[in-house]
């Protein structure tokens, strides 16, 4: 089956893309009453307001709310996991990767936690932060589809240069919330974005169509449980003790690691310093969640032939200062292992570059992974995240990236970055001579 979308028609937006695009930079600057921003659609115009009184930035990455694991069990228990067969059907019949479009699926915080469709297109929106676990809410990137509709509560449509953030306006987008059928509160969000295939009259019609059937499946799949349950009464839940919901340890770019765990409303967030030898231990079991003997734990920090009983007591001092935070994080013995998953930003860093959301992976890259410390699973990780960040930018990474990466220390001084930056530039980009300059410097002192 081919593809259902085609770019047979253009959208037709009110105003003029160089009109929208001066109108936005008035807006940007606090020129409210700008008269251009007259002539831009209601929908818009306010949505960009919003953002701006918001002060959301106008060329600001969305921020990513899950990881890989985190973003797997939520959406797992998400209402609209048992419709997104439904959705595949419906939005990318035929061949998925080659449809010339992305359909994502959000929660109601505009959080997407199902990304799809052609492969291209996805290597492209990466770029932007268009990924799975990303934040596209109004209050985070401003005016987009996905987040205008969960805002107003209805289908959106926003055309290339109506978009707030300067990032996406090269794409166009359709998106429509999901509700709840019986109570009518937004479960989430459907979105589609691609060319201006992806927002066209017809477009907006199948993405509410879709919408629609999704909340008719819902409430079949309700009714259908209901009649299958047994009539007895479940006896009432015991309130659950409030517990850790996200740990996270901060080692990039930090001698002393930041551990910060997470709580429900009533226990809030902690936040302690490590030291570096408990940081050290800490990275190794959240990097090896499957558990490590304590003959193995103890060479990944104190090297090859180090014995247990070197680790030992490190370990018990290591219990002490978790007990503060949370009895959840405190290791367990044979072998030693985190009770719960713990987060770090080095491992967050390459579940980026896996996704494809390379100018994202670089601006959470803060530096080497705990740079002072010579533990060998430490160095091992260290230099594994460095290589794979040069190779991906290298091979995969726009020419902004790739950019963006030679002015961090790790490319800085690497003539191959630099060469490559050198050739994807267009010929009379102003950037050239600074590049061969850099060259002919690094070349001369080698």
């Amino acid at each position: 089956m081919p593809s259902g979308w085609s770019s047979s028609r253009d959208p037709s937006p009110e105003a003029s893309r160089l009109l929208i695009e001066r109108a936005h930079e008035e807006l940007v600057a606090g020129n409210l009453d700008d008269r251009r921003l007259q002539q831009v659609r209601p929908i818009v115009r306010d949505s960009w307001q919003r953002a701006w009184r918001d002060r959301v930035g106008a060329e600001g990455l969305p921020r990513l709310d899950f990881t890989r694991e985190a973003l797997e069990t939520y959406r797992t228990a998400h209402p609209l996991a048992g419709a997104m067969d439904l959705i595949r059907t419906l939005l990318l019949p035929g061949a998925p990767e080659d449809s010339g479009v992305i359909v994502a699926v959000g929660d109601h915080a505009g959080r997407l936690l199902w990304v799809e469709g052609d492969l291209q297109q996805r290597m492209l929106s990466g770029e932007m932060g268009f990924v799975e676990g990303a934040n596209w809410s109004e209050a985070v990137v401003g005016t987009a589809a996905p987040g205008t509709a969960l805002a107003l509560g209805e289908s959106v449509q926003i055309h290339h240069a109506e978009h707030y953030n300067r990032l996406v306006q090269p794409w166009s987008c359709t998106a429509a919330p999901v509700f709840d059928p019986e109570t009518r509160r937004i479960l989430g969000v459907l979105d589609v974005t691609g060319g201006s295939e992806a927002a066209t009259p017809q477009a907006r019609m199948l993405v509410d169509a879709t919408a629609r059937a999704v909340e008719a499946e819902l409430m079949i799949a309700r009714l259908r449980a209901r009649a299958e349950a047994p009539a007895t009464a479940s006896a009432p839940r015991r309130p659950l003790r409030a517990s850790v919901q996200r740990a996270q340890l901060q080692v990039l770019g930090r001698d002393r690691a930041r551990l910060e765990a997470a709580g429900d409303a009533s226990s809030g967030e902690r936040v302690i310093e490590l030291s570096a030898r408990h940081a050290e231990i800490l990275l190794m079991l959240a990097v090896h969640r499957q558990g490590l003997s304590a003959d193995r734990l103890a060479e990944l920090v104190y090297g090859e032939g180090a014995s247990p009983d070197t680790l030992r007591p490190e370990m018990v001092r290591l219990r002490k200062v978790l007990e503060r935070i949370s009895p959840e994080l405190v290791p367990q013995s044979r072998p030693y292992r985190l009770p719960i998953a713990l987060e770090t930003d080095a491992q967050n860093v390459l579940s980026l570059l896996d996704r494809g959301a390379h100018r994202v992976a670089l601006s959470a890259y803060r530096g080497p992974v705990l740079p002072d410390s010579d533990a060998p699973g430490v160095v091992e990780l260290r230099e594994g995240l460095r290589g794979t960040l040069r190779e991906t930018m290298l091979t995969e990474a726009s020419v902004d990236v790739l950019l963006s990466y030679a002015d961090i220390p790790e490319g800085a001084d690497d003539v191959e970055v630099l060469r490559l930056c050198l050739e994807m530039l267009p010929a009379r980009s102003p950037r050239r001579a600074g590049l061969v300059s850099r060259i002919e410097k690094l070349e001369a002192s080698a």
